[in-house]
């Protein structure tokens, strides 16, 4: 069903699916500070699903505390008694430094752990993975391929060419086992702006070959300036002389999946070269040139552009991907709200900072409300320009 040109079942199905991934993480991070008041004593009086009005019928208070769900499915809240005012002994405010420390920190932390136990996760469940190769099937001129040094011999004793030669295929990128090009790909921009030492096959021969990865390549260039794809055999040509019903070499796929004990340290080595990709990514973005991994994605997005890539990977990967996805979105969050923000968990740390600064002298309860006050405010405006570049983005 169309409704103004938009489709209204995909839609649905991406806010559905968004708020089945996000309101899990944001309830996740709440119960990180509900659990750690509650351990120190200080007094809740309200865990929130989703954000008012509220859904009449489901409120209920257990102790001094008051449990609601709410109709707005965006996330969730913990209201302390006290934030910013130590008047009353069980207040946030009135607890210890390090006790306000743990519990402001502590849904980052959970977010974070959550992140590693979902990655984990991803990684016990089977997964095929491509055997094709991945093969040089052109390299730019005067690109950092075309000058790569190349090391080693022929199986004739004689020295190799030097720079990448179409045909190449690549082994090993710093050490990576490469099976196919996503994986080429995926090693290659993890070390962008080095030197990176690649294992090579060349007409029987393996070598070694040092190739710099550009920040900012010239338009229609990769980081090292070759196009990649996996090794093929065509029989025939088509009418502009290109080749045709090609066939892979290697039509071969293995069925992984990893125990406990290998999958945690691999879902937290790919939490980490996840952070180092993003940051490559806006660092690219942010430059110029031609070496966005996705030029046609933004540099920042909302909960809108959230939603779509997550029907997009759903879509396109199926759930287990969804499980990454998940992850992802978690140690973001993680990030996110620990970054020192007025209004943010990091932004209450820094008051924290400030007043272990100031001898313990602290903000008074107004002054430090208005700044986090304003410090929200200000980010809600981002959100609300961000996804309106999302939809702008979606419809056109």
């Amino acid at each position: 069903m169309e409704f103004a040109g938009a489709d209204v079942f995909g839609i649905l199905r991406a806010a559905g699916l968004f708020v089945l991934v996000l309101v899990p993480l944001v309830v996740i991070h709440e119960l990180g500070h509900f659990l750690a008041a509650k351990a120190f004593g200080i007094k809740v009086l309200e865990f929130a699903i989703g954000f008012p009005p509220r859904i009449k019928g489901l409120a209920w208070r257990r102790g001094e505390t008051e449990y609601t769900v709410n109709w707005l499915p965006l996330g969730g809240f913990v209201r302390l008694l006290g934030e910013e005012d130590p008047s009353d002994p069980r207040s946030l405010a009135a607890a210890a430094r390090w006790k306000r420390f743990v519990v402001l920190s502590a849904g980052v932390w959970m977010n974070a752990l959550l992140a590693v136990v979902l990655m984990s996760v991803s990684f016990m469940v089977p997964r095929e993975r491509s055997l094709s190769l991945a093969q040089v099937t052109s390299v730019a001129p005067g690109s950092p391929a075309a000058e790569a040094r190349i090391v080693g011999e022929m199986p004739d004793g004689s020295p190799p060419m030097q720079g990448l030669q179409p045909g190449d295929i690549v082994l090993e990128v710093e050490g990576r086992e490469v099976a196919n090009v996503n994986e080429l790909i995926y090693a290659s921009r993890l070390h962008l702006g080095k030197t990176q030492e690649w294992v090579i096959k060349r007409g029987g021969a393996v070598l070694k070959a040092y190739v710099y990865a550009r920040w900012h390549p010239p338009a229609g260039q990769g980081p090292t300036g070759i196009t990649v794809g996996p090794p093929t055999v065509c029989s025939d040509v088509d009418d502009q002389g290109n080749p045709a019903n090609c066939q892979l070499i290697y039509p071969f796929t293995e069925r992984v999946a990893y125990p406990p004990w290998e999958a945690v340290p691999r879902g937290m080595r790919s939490l980490l070269e996840t952070v180092q990709l993003s940051i490559n990514e806006v660092r690219v973005r942010i430059g110029g040139g031609g070496g966005a991994a996705t030029d046609d994605q933004p540099v920042f997005t909302g909960p809108v552009g959230i939603a779509d890539t997550t029907s997009q990977v759903v879509s396109e990967a199926g759930w287990r991907a969804l499980i990454e996805l998940a992850a992802l979105l978690s140690l973001s969050l993680a990030v996110f709200n620990f970054l020192p923000w007025p209004g943010l968990d990091g932004g209450r740390v820094l008051m924290l900072g400030i007043e272990v600064l100031r001898g313990g002298k602290r903000l008074s309860p107004e002054v430090e409300g208005l700044i986090h006050f304003a410090g929200m405010a200000a980010l809600l405006s981002l959100v609300a320009i961000v996804t309106y570049f999302d939809i702008a983005r979606l419809v056109t």
